[in-house]
């Protein structure tokens, strides 16, 4: 199973790390319980390893002047992986596409944007993403509000199944 090839103290280093990834390596020990040398070659591997991916500010979107928050179902012409590969491709490239999920079902695609404003999210939307190459259909939501954002994963799930599973 996922998860289980980490030890308990892993796990909590990255549940720890989670929550706050700017707390000092000696702030991280002393929360999960080891001295600070050993706490930081587990961090390094764990990064090594790809658990963890990177440290990143939580910015507020409406605080810095984007007021739009829209997700988008894209659905494509053609499936082929080439194609696949080739609107992810586009999808990053494009600063206001923040997310691109691909799903399996009636849409091909998800994406999170943001926009400072309607009118600068039309003119990505009908500029460049209804108009790019192999996009069939797209509809669009736009977000009220947002009742949860945690980023993540539940460490308290990971852990109860594991504990179940032991």
């Amino acid at each position: 199973m996922p998860g289980s090839r980490l030890d308990p103290i892993d796990r909590k280093i990255l549940a720890e790390l989670q929550a706050d990834g700017r707390m000092t390596n000696v702030e991280l020990a002393r929360r999960v319980g080891i001295s600070a040398p050993p706490c930081l070659r587990r961090v390094r591997t764990l990064e090594e390893q790809g658990y963890i991916k990177g440290y990143h500010a939580r910015v507020d979107a409406r605080e810095l002047g984007f007021e739009v928050q829209v997700f988008v179902m894209v659905g494509l012409v053609s499936q082929a992986e080439a194609d696949l590969v080739a609107f992810e491709d586009r999808c990053r490239a494009w600063p206001l596409v923040r997310e691109c999920h691909m799903l399996n079902g009636e849409v091909d695609f998800i994406l999170k944007c943001v926009s400072p404003d309607l009118s600068t999210f039309q003119s990505f939307l009908t500029g460049e993403l209804t108009a790019a190459e192999n996009v069939a259909s797209v509809k669009t939501s736009l977000v009220i509000r947002a009742a949860k954002e945690e980023p993540g994963v539940p460490f308290d799930v990971l852990e109860d199944r594991l504990s179940r599973s032991a």
